[in-house]
C-alpha cells in the first residue's frame, strides 16, 4: 500500500514537472540608447493554459504586461509568470550598461537601495506595532470618462438596484447621463452597495465649486466589502505606507525642541521679525553678514524646487490633507532650527584673517568634547563633514543643475536636449563669480535675490487663489477632511499624515544642521539671537511657500490630476489661471536653484575644510570641483547617483541631532540668559529717529 502511494506521489511529481517544462518564456532585452533608464524586457511565454500573468519585481508593472519599460541598466529584475492552471515559472533578466552614464547609474542603484532601507525603514512595522499594508473595506463607485478640471456635467439618471443589498461583480447599478450622453455602471466588487448622490441629483457639476475642490469628487457610490481587503500595486504585491524611520528621527526631534524650548517657535515669532528687521542689528559685534543676510543665505538653500515639485508629487500622493500634516511639521521644525543655529554661532571659530568657520562639525566636536565625550564628538563631526560635501555635490547642485535645465529646456524653444553641456557652463560661470567671493559675495546676492523670487512666487499663487477665491470654502474642507478622514486610495491616516511630514522635513531641512552653517557668520554677541532669526527659515519654506504651492494645486482642482510630475502639475496648475505664468515660473526655478547652489557651496565648503585644512588653497579646490559638478549635473542624467547624494542631506540629520539632544540643555540656559537681558535692555538696540 505505502509503495503505491509512493509510486503514484512519483507519478504525479513527474507529470507537473513535464508540466511545468511546457511553461516556455523566450525573452528580448533591449537597450534602445545610452541614457539611463530607459531599458526594456518584452516576454513571449508558449505552453501551459493561457492567459498568463506575469508579476514583475518592478511594482509599477501591471499584472497583464509581458512587457517591463523604463529599467536602470546593470540591474536584475525578476518575474514570475503563471498560467489559467496556476503552474509557473521565474526567471531573472538583466540589461547590460553599454555607456558609462549606464554604468554609473547601475553602480549605484544598489547603493542607493541600501541607503532607502536605512533612512526609509519602519521602526514600527518592523516591531509588530502595525500593518504597513494599505487595508480598506470598500469600493468607491466612479464615474466613467471624468477627468480633472472637465466642463461636463454627470448627473445620476437612475439607480438599478436597492441601498444596502447585496451586489455582484459585473451586474448593472446606476446609469448616469454626461451631457447627454447615457451610459451603464457596473459593480466593480461584491458587497453591499450604499449610496453617496441620490437619484436625479448632480455627481458632479463644474459650476459648483466644490465639486471642484473635492477629493474623489467623481464618486458616486460605494460597495462595502464582506471583508476588508489589500490594496495592491499594479505588480500585484500588497500596498504598504510605512512610517520611514528618518521622518521619525526628524519630526521626534522636532517636538522633543518645542517642548524643551519652551515652544519657542510661537514666543519667539515677533522677535524674530524684529531680529530679521535689523532692529537688534551690532556693527561691531563679531561676524561677517548681518541677520537678514545669514536668514537669506540658508533660505535660498532650503527654498528651491522642493517647494514647487516636491509639494506637488505630496499633494498628488497623500491630498489635499497631507497640507495640514505639512503645516505642522513645519511648525514643529523651527524649534530644531533655532537650536542648531545658536549653536553654530556659540562654537564658531574666527581666524586672524576674519573668515568664520562653524556649524554642526564645530559644536558637535568642542560641544561634545566639553561634556568628556570628545571621541564621539569627533566621530560625529567628521561624519556629518563627509555627508555634507557629498550632499553639496548632489542635492545642493548637480540635482539642482539638472532640474532647472529640465524644466527651462521644455519652456525655452533653443534648449534642446544637446544643449545642456553649454547651459552647465553658463551656470557655472554664474555661480563662480558669486562663491569666488566667499560668504560676503554669497550673502549679498541671496539677500538680493531670495527675497525677489520669494515675492515673486509668492504673488503668483495669491494671484490664482485670489481669482479662484470662491473656492476657499471648498479647499480648506477638503484640506481638514483629508487630514483626518483620508481614503484608503491615499494611503488612509497614516499614508496622509507621512507624506505630509516627510514633505516638510525634507524641504526645510529642520534637524539637519546645513543652514547652522550660515549662520554662524552673522553678526552677533549672543547666539540666541541667531536661533531666534532661524526658526522663520521653516516658517517661510513650509508654512507659507510649500502651503501656498498646495492651496494652488487644490483651489485650481489640480491636485486630482494623476500621471502628471510634479514641476509640470504644478506649472499646470498655474497656467490654469495665468497663461503665461509659466514663464514667470520657469524663471523663479531657475533663481531657486541658482540660489541653492551657491547657499550649498557654502556649506559644501566648511565641511570640506574642516576635514582638509582651513586654507585658502583647500577652499579654492572645493570650489573648482563644485563648479564641474555643475556642468556635469545639467549635461548629464545621473539617476541614482543624484537619488544617493539627496539622501546624503537627510543622512546629515543623524550625527546632527544626536549632538542636539545633548546639548539641549545648555541651548536652554542659553536662551534663558538671553531673554533676561533682553527685558532687562542689555541687548544692543538701534536708535529710532523720531520724525
Amino acid at each position: 500500500m505505502v509503495r503505491n502511494i509512493t509510486l503514484l506521489g512519483l507519478l504525479l511529481f513527474s507529470m507537473s514537472f513535464l508540466f511545468a517544462q511546457n511553461l516556455q518564456v523566450k525573452v528580448t532585452v533591449i537597450n534602445p540608447s545610452d541614457k539611463i533608464n530607459d531599458g526594456q524586457i518584452d516576454l513571449e511565454v508558449t505552453g501551459g493554459t493561457p492567459p498568463y500573468t506575469y508579476q514583475w519585481s518592478k511594482n509599477d508593472v501591471p499584472l497583464t504586461s509581458n512587457t517591463a519599460s523604463d529599467l536602470t541598466e546593470g540591474i536584475p529584475y525578476r518575474v514570475k509568470v503563471t498560467d489559467a492552471s496556476g503552474e509557473s515559472i521565474d526567471k531573472t533578466f538583466k540589461i547590460d550598461a553599454e555607456s558609462i552614464v549606464e554604468n554609473f547609474n547601475g553602480t549605484f542603484q544598489p547603493v542607493v537601495d541600501a541607503m532607502g532601507s536605512i533612512l526609509f525603514w519602519d521602526p514600527f512595522a518592523a516591531t509588530g506595532i502595525y500593518d504597513p499594508i494599505v487595508y480598506t473595506s470598500e469600493k468607491l463607485l466612479f464615474s466613467p470618462k471624468w477627468e480633472p478640471n472637465t466642463e461636463r456635467q454627470f448627473l445620476l439618471k437612475e439607480w438599478l438596484v436597492t441601498e444596502n443589498v447585496h451586489v455582484n461583480k459585473g451586474q448593472d447599478v446606476a446609469v448616469i447621463d454626461i451631457d447627454g450622453q447615457t451610459l451603464t455602471v457596473q459593480a466593480e466588487a461584491n458587497g453591499k452597495i450604499q449610496f453617496i448622490t441620490p437619484e436625479g441629483e448632480f455627481i458632479y457639476n463644474p459650476e459648483n465649486e466644490a465639486d471642484v475642490i473635492a477629493q474623489n469628487a467623481h464618486k458616486f457610490g460605494a460597495i462595502t466589502y464582506d471583508e476588508p481587503i489589500a490594496l495592491t500595486n499594479p505588480n500585484g504585491t500588497p500596498l504598504k505606507k510605512g512610517i520611514p524611520f528618518i521622518v521619525i528621527w526628524l519630526i521626534l526631534g522636532a517636538a522633543f525642541f518645542t517642548f524643551r524650548m519652551g515652544f519657542i517657535n510661537i514666543r519667539g515669532f515677533k522677535h524674530a521679525i524684529q531680529l530679521a528687521r535689523g532692529k537688534y542689528d551690532e556693527p561691531n559685534a563679531p561676524g561677517s553678514i548681518t541677520h537678514f543676510q545669514a536668514l537669506a543665505t540658508a533660505v535660498s538653500a532650503t527654498v528651491g524646487l522642493g517647494n514647487i515639485a516636491g509639494v506637488a508629487i505630496a499633494v498628488s500622493l497623500g491630498g489635499a490633507g497631507a497640507t495640514f500634516w505639512m503645516i505642522l511639521a513645519g511648525l514643529l521644525g523651527m524649534s530644531s532650527k533655532f537650536v542648531e543655529c545658536t549653536l553654530g554661532v556659540k562654537y564658531r571659530f574666527i581666524n586672524k584673517e576674519g573668515r568664520i568657520f562653524g556649524g554642526p562639525m564645530n559644536y558637535l566636536r568642542y560641544g561634545l568634547e566639553k561634556r568628556n565625550l570628545g571621541k564621539l564628538g569627533k566621530f560625529l563631526a567628521a561624519f556629518f563633514a563627509v555627508l555634507g560635501i557629498g550632499a553639496s555635490f548632489g542635492g545642493g547642485n548637480m540635482f539642482q543643475a539638472n532640474q532647472s535645465f529640465e524644466i527651462l529646456s521644455n519652456q525655452i524653444p533653443f534648449l534642446d536636449s544637446d544643449s545642456g553641456f553649454y547651459f552647465g557652463v553658463f551656470l557655472a560661470i554664474l555661480v563662480g563669480v558669486v562663491i569666488i567671493g566667499g560668504i560676503n559675495s554669497i550673502a549679498k546676492v541671496t539677500g538680493k535675490v531670495v527675497p525677489v523670487m520669494a515675492a515673486t512666487y509668492v504673488v503668483g499663487a495669491l494671484v490664482v487663489i485670489g481669482m479662484n477665491i470662491e473656492n476657499i470654502g471648498p479647499a480648506f474642507s477638503a484640506i481638514f477632511s483629508g487630514a483626518f478622514t483620508p481614503t484608503a486610495l491615499k494611503g488612509g491616516f497614516i499614508g496622509v499624515l507621512v507624506v505630509g511630514f516627510q514633505r516638510a522635513a525634507f524641504s526645510n531641512e529642520a534637524g539637519v544642521g546645513s543652514a547652522a552653517i550660515a549662520h554662524s557668520a552673522a553678526k552677533t554677541n549672543h547666539p540666541a539671537s541667531e536661533g531666534f532669526v532661524a526658526l522663520l527659515e521653516p516658517f517661510i519654506d513650509t508654512v507659507v511657500v510649500c502651503t501656498l504651492t498646495a492651496l494652488v494645486l487644490i483651489f485650481t482642482g489640480m491636485h486630482e490630476v494623476e500621471g502628471v510630475s510634479g514641476v509640470q502639475l504644478t506649472t499646470q496648475a498655474f497656467g490654469s489661471v495665468i497663461s503665461w505664468f509659466p514663464y514667470v515660473l520657469s524663471a523663479a526655478v531657475f533663481l531657486f536653484a541658482f540660489s541653492t547652489m551657491i547657499s550649498w557651496s557654502y556649506y559644501g565648503m566648511r565641511a570640506w575644510t574642516y576635514l582638509f585644512g582651513r586654507s585658502n588653497r583647500s577652499e579654492i579646490i572645493y570650489k573648482v570641483i563644485f563648479l564641474f559638478f555643475v556642468v556635469l549635473g545639467a549635461s548629464v542624467s545621473l539617476g541614482a547617483v543624484l537619488d544617493f547624494s539627496d539622501m546624503m542631506i537627510l543622512a546629515m540629520s543623524f550625527p546632527n541631532i544626536i549632538g542636539l539632544y545633548i546639548m539641549s540643555g545648555e541651548v536652554r540656559k542659553d536662551l534663558r540668559e538671553y531673554m533676561a537681558k533682553l527685558k532687562s535692555g542689555q541687548i544692543f538696540q538701534k536708535e529710532v529717529l523720531k520724525k
